[in-house]
């Protein structure tokens, strides 16, 4: 499934809409977050998570929807099953995205 770029617009409506979703926060500014970008997009394309809604928040330009995950430093990843947060870390590594995305389950 695509990369879909969440606001504090539509992000609620999206997570309690959704039964598994994963969120990646990022910021313009920050490296990791441009660097991990690739890896987060090409797991969200494999056909295993076809049923995954994954998200971008710009952290900067969303402050409810970064509240919402909890995010404290980024890039930041989070999970929320069934619209609850069920873990979040700032992290830039594909196997805690993996890890994120089988709590969902």
């Amino acid at each position: 499934m695509a990369v879909q770029l969440a606001t504090d617009k539509d992000f609620s409506q999206i997570i309690k809409n959704n039964d598994r979703v994963v969120v990646k926060y990022f910021a313009d500014w920050c490296g990791a977050c441009k660097m991990f970008a690739p890896k987060y997009k090409r797991v969200s394309n494999e056909e295993a998570y076809q049923d995954v809604v994954f998200l971008e928040v710009n952290a900067e330009h969303s402050p409810n929807a970064r509240k919402s995950g909890g995010v404290d430093n980024l890039p930041f990843l989070a999970s929320f099953k069934d619209g609850v947060l069920a873990e979040g870390s700032a992290a830039s590594k594909e196997e805690y995205l993996r890890k994120l995305i089988e709590l969902t389950v």
